[in-house]
This record gives C-alpha cells, sequence and structure tokens, in this order.
C-alpha cells in the first residue's frame, strides 16, 4: 500500500512541477498571439488568403473591364540616308589621280568636278574623235563632189549613193566619240576646242551625277582608279529614313502605311512623325527580326544619318478587357492577380497579358468581364499571403 501512496503523491508533484515550468515561462517570453489573426490562409488552398475586417479596407478590388485601347509597339531605330537619293560616283577611264577637288561634308551641285585624273585612255580617245571629224569632213566633200558629177552625168546615182551611206557611217561614228567623250567629262567648250582647234585635254575631271552632301570619299592624290571603283558618295539629305526590326512574332502586326510616332535622344527628343514605307518579306535568321523602315522631311539637315531614335508604331483602335499595371503581380516568369472569390477572400491566380498600353494590361486569358481583382494593394496582400504560408 505504501508502494501504490509514494507513487500518487509522485504523479501529483510532476504535474505541479509542469505548471509552474509553465506559467514562468509564460512570463519570462513574449506576449502570447493574439486570438484571432488578421490574415489566415484557408486550409486546402495554398493560393487562397483570408483577410479580416480589420484589414479589407487596405485592399480595393476593381471589375475586370473593356478598354478602347491603341496598341504601341516600341522598338530601336536608326536614321539612314534615303538610298534611292545616294549615288555613288567613280571614274569613266584608268588613270592617276592628279588633284582632288572636295572634301567629306562639302555640299556638292550636279556636273561640279569632284577629282582630276590623268589617263592615256581619254588621249586616245581624244585622238579617235579626231579622226572621225577628219573623216566625217572628207565624207561631207565626197559627197559634194559626187553631186555635181552626177548632175554632169559623169557617175551613176549608185555611186552618189555609195559616197552618201560613207557619210552617215562618217557622221554616227563622230557622234559616238563624242557621246563617249562626254562620258569622260570632256563636253561644252573644251569638245568644241578640241572639234575646231585640235586642242587636247591632259586630264579627265571625275563629275557629281547629283547634289547633294559628300558622306564619303575613297580615293586620294596618286591612287590609280579604274572604271567600276566606288570612289564617292553624294546623297540628298533632304528627307532621310528611320529603320528598325521588329521580332518576327509581331511583325505580323504592321503593315505599309501604318503611323510611327518617332523620338531623337540627340535632338533633345524631337518628336517625328512618319509613315512605314517598306515592311521586310524576309525573317533575319541571327537576330529573328523583320526589317521596317519609314521616311521623313529633314529640310533643316538637324537628323544625321547613324543616329538613334525610338520608334513607335500605333496600331488600330480596338476594345479590349483590360486590367490595371498596379493589379499584376510577377512571379515565376508568370503574371498574377489576386482574385475576389468572397468577402475578404481572395486567391492568387495565374493569367495571361499582352505588354502595358497607358498603364493597362490587356487581358488573353485566364479572367472574364466582371471578374474582381484586387487593384490597390495588391503587393501587400501578396507579402501577407506569403507570411501566413510561414505561419
Amino acid at each position: 500500500m505504501s508502494i501504490h501512496v509514494r507513487s500518487f503523491v509522485g504523479t501529483r508533484v510532476l504535474l505541479l512541477s509542469a505548471v509552474l515550468s509553465a506559467v514562468v515561462l509564460a512570463g519570462c517570453g513574449k506576449p502570447s498571439a493574439p486570438v484571432a489573426a488578421e490574415v489566415a490562409k484557408p486550409a486546402g488552398d495554398p493560393l487562397q488568403i483570408k483577410v479580416e475586417p480589420s484589414m479589407a479596407s487596405r485592399f480595393v478590388a476593381g471589375e475586370v473591364r473593356m478598354s478602347i485601347l491603341v496598341p504601341i509597339q516600341e522598338v530601336p531605330g536608326r536614321i539612314e540616308a534615303n538610298e534611292r537619293q545616294v549615288t555613288r560616283i567613280g571614274a569613266s577611264v584608268t588613270g592617276r589621280v592628279t588633284e582632288l577637288l572636295v572634301e567629306v561634308g562639302d555640299r556638292i551641285k550636279a556636273g561640279q568636278p569632284l577629282a582630276r585624273i590623268a589617263s592615256p585612255e581619254l588621249t586616245q580617245a581624244q585622238m579617235a574623235f579626231l579622226r572621225a571629224h577628219s573623216n566625217s569632213g572628207l565624207a561631207e566633200r565626197a559627197v559634194d563632189r559626187a553631186r555635181q558629177l552626177f548632175q554632169a552625168d559623169v557617175i551613176g546615182a549608185a555611186e552618189l549613193q555609195r559616197r552618201e551611206s560613207e557619210l552617215s557611217v562618217a557622221r554616227a561614228e563622230m557622234r559616238a566619240l563624242s557621246d563617249q567623250l562626254k562620258l569622260l567629262g570632256i563636253s561644252g567648250a573644251p569638245l568644241e576646242a578640241l572639234r575646231d582647234q585640235g586642242a587636247l585635254q591632259s586630264h579627265a575631271p571625275i563629275l557629281a551625277t547629283q547634289s547633294g552632301v559628300l558622306l564619303e570619299r575613297k580615293i586620294s592624290n596618286g591612287q590609280v582608279v579604274q572604271p567600276g571603283d566606288h570612289l564617292f558618295t553624294v546623297a540628298d539629305l533632304g528627307n532621310v529614313w528611320v529603320s528598325g526590326a521588329l521580332p518576327e512574332q509581331t511583325a505580323r502586326s504592321v503593315r505599309i502605311g501604318q503611323q510611327v510616332d518617332i523620338e531623337v535622344p540627340a535632338l533633345g527628343n524631337r518628336q517625328l512623325s512618319g509613315r512605314i514605307i517598306y515592311v521586310g518579306d524576309a525573317v533575319s535568321p541571327e537576330t529573328r527580326t523583320v526589317p521596317f523602315r519609314t521616311q521623313v522631311e529633314n529640310l533643316s539637315r538637324d537628323l544625321k544619318p547613324q543616329m538613334l531614335a525610338t520608334m513607335r508604331i500605333r496600331g488600330e483602335a480596338a476594345s479590349e478587357l483590360v486590367v490595371p499595371n498596379d493589379a499584376v503581380i510577377r512571379e515565376s516568369d508568370r503574371d498574377h492577380v489576386y482574385l475576389k472569390v468572397g468577402e475578404g477572400t481572395y486567391r492568387f491566380t495565374p493569367v495571361e497579358l499582352a505588354p502595358a498600353q497607358h498603364d493597362l494590361r490587356p487581358v488573353i486569358r485566364g479572367l472574364k468581364l466582371g471578374d474582381l481583382v484586387v487593384v490597390e494593394g495588391a503587393f501587400h496582400l501578396h507579402n501577407e499571403r506569403k507570411r501566413a504560408e510561414l505561419q
């Protein structure tokens, strides 16, 4: 019996010790948690969160609605010379450069000499022209005599026709050689001096074929050049191209004639406007993009080739389902919103959204018209849900 009494007494002592320990720990530790937590995670759904009424005012829900949007694609661009107004100029004969007459950046007029070259071919062409001119004169006098002899019945009509044919050939040869000399830069007064006085030109000029700005010079004094060499580049910069490239996924939405807003940082973010004049028909295998370009006026010549620009392509206005940008939470490389599923209850919902337009995100899938999503305090609610998961 004494054994049973000691056991009972020992049990009471142990219980009393446990109670005293709990009291001591409670007095020495932190205050106990409130009875009702402000945020709770509903059992069975880790993406759902319930907010107590005292905290509900921090989160404002709004309806998913329709809005008229003008889609805008923003891509980097570059100013380029209008290739339709760019001329690459070379020499007409083989020769050595003896004089350079212009420098890069000079304003050029059509017909202006850019350089002079000494060329044996030029001398040979002039000599050929003099021979043709002499032959033409001889043929003219031969025809005059033949006509006189024909009138005197000394020769027949066949002989007169033969000499007239020779005159036609001689004149045609002289015209051809005259045209050749014009291509070599010998025309006007120098050509007349050659024809009338036999004065040979020792140098051939390289002439500008259009007016504009000299963008490039690829020769120097003493250099030997030949036909086909690209020596000068002249461009009319009265209007220029602004070129860019679109990702292949979005290129289908762009077409010729579409309006583009252009911003040039080098000119104090000056705003320009143009229309698309070209969209490429092939995708670049290196960048997976499609090239396009616009054309803008440049009467003040402020736009310089190779300047950088930002291009914003306007699409057609359309009514789309949208949510505010502030309602979107980005997590795990996906967009999410907090969908209100009950009073004080929200669910972290994945959605597929298009890029932002005017602080609105067009909805592709995941929401429907009239759904309630958190539009104010979404980020704070997300932090509260994360905190509740750790409890």
